[in-house]
């Protein structure tokens, strides 16, 4: 939403809703809004030219569109009767369209200064040079990502472009894939690539998302499904291609070792039962298919995977910019998390040390419990972070999701990548946040805090 149409919105709201604005006020509200149509659609034809928007979206521009036209078919009729009266302003009363508009116009503030802080926020963000994340990459490679419109895959072939390594993205659909940096080469089957095609590595991330719905029946199909259709149309590519790939990294998460308390996990670790641990168990077990063509199999147990585009971060700045934010439940349970860049630098560690293989953990090394986490993001925007979730509301509205994503956690340590000699740009918190939300200072998190994380960093 422009600024100019937010700000309208505001004031009509609270003019129409309380008073009659006749004579000069009500042919400056008709000027205003008639701006306002111009910029509005040009607004939409600017956006959709340069950012390709899907299906959904234009549907979405095509209502608000519709929706704010009928509101002007209903409106200018009075205002031209009201600019041909003596110029005043008179206080009126509809009754319940009276509380109404100005609770309307409130919320419109509200997502107006939510926009404010995150543009101010973008103001001060530098992603920095995505060739750098790869730089362990030998030689010129050529990688085939699947689930390069996700968060973790557009960084990752940003970074390979950049680089200029060759890329070839699996993608259903066509205009999602027009939005990542070229150049690559998209393919929307895997059929697509001849079996002479030159691969050196195979990256599979790609899935249903999991944590965009509740989980029902139909959900938890879905998710375990289309993972493992896709794991194994890829094996069935590189068992057809007359050059293996040297290595594939197949996504998981840790979510394979069920929920836990205290508790310690390392790769050599097992898991226990749960809807994560089934689906991670059958994905991984489908990406082991590719060994038997002498394929080197890593399975990457990704963390919370830290950034503003997408994930449980860009979820909760929202509230905790306004100053809502605060510990979910108890406040006890792990958070096993990573930076996002630092997963990319990990991801080209292990295609550039063979002696990786089998699961690793795609965690950062100092692992934080929630409430510690809380109070680390309301340090880093400067907000409380007092505001405390009870379990049983989340219980009781996401059921299993809240159990297994939110309300329990896994303390899961990174322990192959560090012995391979991997080094984390980001292995505590406040380090992270200040590279994604901008610099932090130092003060801000207090000998107190920084010494809680080296207790939970001691083994």
């Amino acid at each position: 939403m422009t600024s100019p149409l937010l700000w309208t919105l505001i004031g009509v709201q609270l003019a129409l809703g309380l008073f009659e604005l006749k004579g000069l006020w009500a042919m400056l509200v008709i000027s205003v809004l008639a701006a306002e149509v111009v910029i509005t659609l040009t607004d939409f034809v600017e956006e959709d030219l340069s950012r390709k928007l899907p299906a959904s979206e234009r549907v979405t521009h095509s209502l608000l569109a519709i929706n704010y036209g009928a509101i002007l078919a209903l409106l200018v009729p009075v205002l031209v009767g009201w600019a041909s009266q003596r110029t005043e302003i008179v206080a009126i009363w509809y009754g319940i369209v009276s509380v109404l508009a100005p609770l309307a116009a409130a919320g419109v503030i509200v997502f107006g200064l939510r926009d404010f802080f995150a543009a101010r926020r973008a103001q001060r963000l530098a992603l920095g040079d995505a060739a750098e994340l790869v730089r362990a990459l030998p030689g010129r490679q050529c990688v085939l990502i699947t689930g390069a419109t996700g968060f973790i895959g557009r960084r990752l072939t940003a970074a390979l472009a950049s680089a200029g390594h060759e890329v070839i993205v699996l993608a259903r659909d066509p205009a999602r894939a027009a939005t990542l940096r070229p150049p690559f080469r998209l393919v929307t089957r895997l059929d697509q690539i001849p079996d002479d095609a030159i691969i050196d590595t195979v990256i599979n991330f790609a899935g249903e998302p999991v944590a965009n719905g509740l989980w029902t029946r139909r959900k938890r199909r879905r998710i375990l499904a289309s993972r493992l259709r896709m794991t194994r149309e890829v094996v069935r590519l590189i068992a057809r291609l007359r050059r293996r790939p040297a290595v594939m990294i197949s996504g998981s998460s840790i979510g394979w070792y069920g929920t836990w308390g205290d508790e310690q996990l390392t790769e050599f670790d097992g898991g226990k039962r749960c809807f994560g641990h089934r689906v991670c168990g059958a994905w991984e077990c489908a990406a082991r298919g590719a060994e038997k063509f002498g394929v080197r199999v890593v399975r990457l147990r990704i963390g919370i995977v830290l950034g503003t585009e997408a994930g449980m971060l860009s979820n909760l700045l929202a509230p905790f910019e306004f100053g809502f934010g605060g510990p979910i439940g108890s406040g006890e349970q792990w958070i096993s998390w990573i930076e996002r860049d630092d997963l990319i630098r990990l991801i080209a560690h292990i295609i550039a040390t063979p002696r990786l293989s089998g699961a690793l953990n795609g965690t950062a090394p100092v692992p934080v419990r929630n409430a510690d986490f809380a109070q680390a993001l309301g340090r880093a925007l400067h907000r409380p972070a007092l505001l405390r979730m009870p379990a049983s509301v989340l219980h009781r509205l996401a059921g299993d999701l809240a159990d297994e994503l939110l309300l329990r956690g896994q303390r899961v340590l990174p322990d192959k990548a560090e012995a391979s000699g991997f080094k984390f740009k980001h292995e505590r918190l406040p380090s992270a946040l200040s590279a994604i939300l901008g610099d932090i200072p130092a003060k801000a998190h207090g000998p107190e805090f920084t010494r809680t994380l080296q207790v939970q960093r001691a083994r």
